[in-house]
């Protein structure tokens, strides 16, 4: 059995690899360090998606479905060895579980995360993608209260270009190629204090609103 990879047939056979894959280092930071699941992703090249789709919706952003995910707390030699059974996989976070995020074009995010660190508010990690997104990692429940946050803000018919994604989404994470466009990268890396215990959405919310709604 095998699967497709950015034009290279990888065979998977009953034997694991021992030799470290490309991103077996990162699975095992996102896992064992900060508390992270990882599923194993497709990868896209020239808008043509590894999982075989011709007609495939999320072209090199979405979980392969055949693999399982390494779980929050694995070893390192327990994401080595998943990882091996995967090569070339992109990582994907799922969101809903440790953290929400809070999606906004990169220059608002960038200009908001100034101000935040400026303002001394808690903050967790932040990511930005190749298509221009900055991603605000935020506490679970975040997608289902943000209609809310909006409303009680003022913000809630300003048109704003912030969405939230909960449960059910994927995030592709550091330095995985988001649907052959490029790396997703950290503007604000995890960290200890805040991974596995990321800032409630309302205490960013405000000047991500109000920087959304300048720019």
């Amino acid at each position: 059995m095998g699967f497709t990879i950015g034009g290279i047939r990888e065979m998977r056979s009953g034997a694991r690899r021992r030799g470290r894959t490309v991103g077996a280092t990162e699975v095992a930071e996102y896992t064992g360090l900060w508390g992270w699941a990882v599923a194993p992703g497709a990868r896209a090249a020239a808008g043509v998606c590894s999982c075989g789709d011709t007609v495939c919706d999320a072209p090199g952003a979405h979980p392969l479905d055949f693999a399982p995910e390494v779980p929050p707390g694995a070893t390192p030699g327990t994401a080595a060895d998943a990882w091996a059974e995967v090569p070339g996989a992109s990582m994907l976070l799922p969101v809903g579980r440790s953290f929400d995020v809070l999606d906004v074009t990169e220059a608002a995010g960038r200009r908001a995360l100034v101000r935040m660190e400026r303002m001394g508010l808690p903050l967790g990690p932040v990511s930005v993608t190749p298509t221009g997104r900055a991603q605000f990692f935020v506490a679970p429940g975040a997608a289902a209260g943000l209609p809310g946050l909006l409303y009680r803000m003022g913000w809630d018919d300003a048109g704003l270009d912030l969405r939230a994604l909960g449960r059910g989404a994927y995030v592709t994470a550091p330095p995985s190629d988001l649907g052959g466009l490029g790396p997703v990268r950290w503007l604000r890396p995890p960290a200890p204090d805040t991974a596995a215990a990321p800032p409630q959405a309302r205490l960013l919310l405000g000047t991500l609103a109000y920087i959304c709604h300048r720019w």
